[in-house]
């Protein structure tokens, strides 16, 4: 079982891709938040994996808050973590590996790939072949971890880490203020950004969405989501552009 968290499809593609690759199954983090579901079994020999996105050098909210009620019984299992990255991996696997083992999970390999890095606050994404070229590189990338994964390959694999990387990721907890977060005239109230947050905080109210929490995931897949690009983050998003994997 391979358990993955995404907001725009990066970790998605990642996780599905590996599990073609080694007749696994993948489970969404988002659904069992959302679900309740935190009781698991891992078969005698089947390999489990965690996938999701650094976040400012570490772990999304989403990923932390269901691997501190996960139940999993994996005891004879591989246990590999693949983080998908834009700059760096920073101390997200560090910090991965250290949580997994207070729930008594060992954790044999760590991966990571770069992807396109979709905080639109900073990176630019509008020179879509750009982007392109890097999905490109990842694919390969991911094939590659996928024969490791296969193999059963023990290791740290990790790549762009940064020594003490997880002693940067303090700023996070800063960065998830929704009041950040805004909307303007283009929407058309589908409700799309509240269906797909995978925290619940945004609700559709006279039409438009409402962030009804002071912090969510800062995922930004509502923004990235959204049909009429009506939702951004500061100033600069409107111009760096959207992005969700193919």
């Amino acid at each position: 079982m391979i358990f993955y968290f995404s907001a725009t499809g990066n970790s998605r593609h990642a996780a599905k891709r590996v599990a073609e690759t080694t007749d696994n199954r993948t489970i969404s983090i988002t659904n069992c938040l959302k679900n309740g579901r935190y009781d698991f079994t891992a078969e005698k020999t089947e390999t489990v994996g965690f996938v999701f996105p650094v976040y400012n050098f570490g772990l999304p909210v989403t990923v932390t808050d269901f691997i501190r009620r996960l139940n999993l019984n994996c005891n004879e299992s591989y246990v590999f973590t693949l983080v998908t990255y834009g700059g760096f991996s920073g101390g997200a696997s560090k910090i991965i590996k250290n949580l997994l083992k207070s729930k008594g999970i060992k954790v044999s390999a760590q991966f990571s790939v770069r992807m396109p890095d979709t905080w639109t606050p900073i990176y630019d994404l509008s020179d879509k072949e750009k982007v392109a070229e890097t999905n490109r590189k990842a694919d390969v990338k991911i094939s590659r971890i996928s024969s490791q994964i296969r193999k059963k390959s023990k290791g740290n694999f990790d790549s762009r880490k940064i020594p003490f990387g997880d002693k940067f990721c303090g700023g996070y907890d800063e960065m998830r203020k929704t009041s950040t977060l805004s909307v303007s005239e283009k929407c058309i109230g589908c409700g799309l950004c509240a269906n797909q947050c995978p925290v619940d905080a945004i609700e559709v109210q006279n039409g438009k969405p409402a962030w009804v929490k002071e912090k969510c995931a800062m995922c930004l897949g509502c923004l990235h989501r959204c049909p009429k690009f009506a939702i951004q983050r500061g100033s600069k998003t409107a111009l760096h552009g959207q992005y969700v994997h193919k």
